[in-house]
């Protein structure tokens, strides 16, 4: 059998789950992020189609609606590792996506009979049901990518996350101005996620052995790639705590997602605030300058996926040296960028805008520099790994603008604004730091499915006989 055939086809099921990953993430971004244009178009009607409810909402209870969903999604984010761990990817991340069309199905007739609390109800229990999103993912990538192939599929999956802010944001306001009105900015996003549902009860497997589709080729391709995969179903490996939470490794990726959340949150949630304070410039009330930051970080996805690719293939970069080097871009970059963009003024808005774009774009390298470490370290606890580390990075978004509300008293004053983004560029610089002096790239101990067996009495009373047990009688018997 030739290398090209060991290899199975060029296109096969592996891409297939790939691709279901890229749309799943998008679909769910899109009914995620589309909040901000469609409390636009509830709250100010004549700014769309005229011809649908309109509510009368304080700022207090639209910050209530805003906040709902994150509510919910940091409940489930701890437990998710374990239930998709115990239930199979295919359901967990089945029914996420499934109880999150039916309540996206279901937002315009709550609202309009309940109003704001309703909304905030429907959006927590969102949260719920995707907090498990995340976890699902990393794991389902685990069961089925190839070393070989980890950088290219997995981070290829993710890019689906900005694809649906950007169309999330660029497309809720036409939706919202057409016949369907507001109402049909959950109506669509409903029908994308019931759509990517049905592909995925087709299509989707927790595994190569469990896929009606693939070829006999692709998956001795795949299982001969992943020797560090456990073959035995992954509800019946215990999971290591004691050694997960003081792995070294482990710990400094958890402070890479955390510094990496801190950063981010700033550049992208309060940059807009400084530019209307300082720079008189509104980004928000512009849709093209509300999606043009994750434009160019999708696009930017795609040449570090580029990138990935010919420093791997050619030698030029080991796995562990490519991780850093990838964080190292997605991190101090935008920590450059948070220190310029402190120093910008009026006459420098274009400036301004292009550094903020370029630093949310170089962000985008977050995938293959930290997110798939958690793979790289536990192919069989990935999922697990992935919840314990978004839970903490998840409360930073949190932190991060009761910093800047603390530092900034004046939103106006160019001086605050550079102390608030000092402090944000500080913690993306030293927990990237962190992470390149003690992250690894190497599959640790604890990933054997075996581990917590090894170190019980029985099985090293057991070992033990069989050391004192003389080779002759072992023959005999």
């Amino acid at each position: 059998m030739s290398e090209d055939e060991c290899k199975g086809p060029k296109i096969g099921m592996r891409h297939v789950q790939s691709f279901l990953l890229f749309f799943g993430f998008m679909s769910i971004y899109i009914s995620r992020m589309n909040i901000g244009v469609a409390l636009v178009a509830m709250t100010n009607a004549n700014t769309t189609n005229p011809d649908f409810a309109e509510f009368n909402w304080t700022q207090k209870e639209i910050s209530y609606i805003l906040s709902s969903f994150y509510w919910g999604c940091f409940i489930t984010q701890f437990p998710g590792g374990n239930i998709c761990k115990y239930f199979g990817v295919k359901k967990s991340l089945g029914w996420a996506t499934f109880i999150s069309a039916i309540l996206c199905a279901i937002t315009p007739r709550c609202v309009m009979w309940k109003g704001w609390p309703a909304f905030c109800v429907i959006r927590s229990l969102q949260g719920l049901s995707q907090g498990l999103i995340y976890p699902s993912v990393v794991q389902h990538l685990a069961n089925w990518l190839p070393l070989q192939e980890r950088n290219r599929l997995g981070a290829f999956s993710f890019t689906g996350v900005e694809c649906g802010v950007v169309l999330a944001l660029s497309l809720s306001g036409i939706i919202a101005k057409g016949p369907m009105g507001w109402p049909g900015i959950s109506y669509v996003s409903a029908g994308l996620c019931f759509t990517w549902c049905l592909l995925w009860l087709i299509l989707g497997a927790n595994s190569v052995r469990e896929s009606r589709f693939i070829s006999q080729a692709e998956r001795l391709y795949i299982e001969s790639s992943m020797a560090n995969v456990s073959n035995t179903q992954k509800s019946k490996i215990p999971t290591p705590w004691r050694a997960i939470l003081t792995s070294v490794p482990f710990l400094s990726l958890v402070v890479a997602r955390c510094s990496q959340h801190y950063g981010v949150s700033t550049l992208q949630t309060q940059t807009p605030a400084y530019l209307h304070g300082v720079l008189k410039l509104q980004i928000k009330s512009n849709a093209l300058y509300s999606a043009l930051p994750f434009l160019a970080c999708w696009c930017t996805s795609f040449l570090y996926i580029f990138m990935g690719d010919v420093l791997r293939s050619k030698g030029i970069l080991k796995l562990t040296a490519l991780r850093r080097t990838f964080s190292i871009m997605a991190s101090w970059i935008p920590a450059m960028a948070l220190v310029a963009l402190g120093f910008m003024n009026e006459q420098r808005r274009t400036w301004a805008l292009v550094i903020m774009t370029l630093g949310v774009a170089a962000n985008s390298g977050k995938i293959m520099g930290i997110c798939l470490n958690n793979i790289d370290l536990s192919p069989n606890h990935a999922g697990v790994l992935m919840s314990l580390t978004t839970t903490p990075a998840s409360l930073m978004p949190l932190i991060s603008p009761l910093v800047v509300g603390v530092v900034v008293s004046d939103r106006t004053s160019p001086h605050q604004w550079q102390i608030a983004f000092g402090i944000a560029a500080a913690i993306f610089f030293l927990g990237n730091l962190v992470y390149i002096s003690l992250g690894t790239t190497e599959t640790q101990p604890w990933n054997d499915e075996y581990y917590l067996t090894k170190d019980c009495p029985e099985s090293k009373t057991r070992e033990n006989l069989l050391e004192s047990t003389p080779k002759a009688a072992i023959v005999r018997a």
